[in-house]
């Protein structure tokens, strides 16, 4: 079917004109793609990781040491997928803000005046889209290896995020993802919930 733009546009699940560099907490939620149980079971509410499971884990401990300034908080693999608190601190925020007037710095023909201002963002230089990149990438990469699937995809595209306002939310965040092994069996992405997505 050829590509017609009218019916095969992506709707962006993102808050329009938000800076995810910004210093803050984001909950994200990734999803295998079709939604395969292929990162552990649940065994009497808790969850027990398959190998590919352990690599997503790995990969996701791995993230504050790659990105300084970041933190991970609460987090859980499920079945076919993974629910994570990602903590942007104010370091954080400041590298990703440096390493971006940098880029700007680096391709202008001339010192810009302003250039300690600052500077919209595009979506691709923002710090929660890389973190989640990364972490998407080398995860597939070390899955797919297991499972044999080399190259082939193995999330779903793209992710979910909310933005975490205040310390409520956070709590009742992180009590989420902590029951979430023992709700298994009432949670919407399982492939036996009763209305199939």
């Amino acid at each position: 079917m050829p590509y017609d733009p009218n019916r095969h546009h992506r709707r962006s699940i993102r808050l329009q004109g938000y800076d995810y560099s910004r210093a803050g907490a984001y909950f994200v939620t990734i999803l295998v793609k079709d939604r395969a149980c292929v990162l552990g079971e649940v065994v009497e509410g808790e969850m027990r990781l398959s190998e590919v499971g352990e690599v997503v884990q790995e990969v996701w401990d791995s993230l504050p040491a790659r990105y300084p300034g970041v933190e991970t908080d609460a987090f859980v693999v499920m079945p076919n997928h993974v629910h994570g608190i990602i903590v942007i601190t104010d370091e954080g925020e400041a590298t990703a803000r440096e390493s971006s007037a940098h880029r700007v710095d680096v391709r202008a023909d001339h010192v810009r005046a302003d250039h300690d201002l600052p500077q919209p963002q595009p979506r691709r230089q923002m710090l929660l889209p890389k973190i989640i990149g990364y972490f998407k990438m080398n995860a597939a990469k070390r899955a797919n290896l297991i499972l044999g699937a080399a190259g082939q995809p193995f999330w779903q595209r793209n992710y979910y995020e909310h933005i975490i306002r205040d310390a409520d939310a956070l709590n009742r965040i992180r009590t989420y993802i902590a029951n979430n092994p023992a709700k298994w069996y009432e949670d919407q992405l399982q492939p036996d919930y009763p209305s199939k997505w």
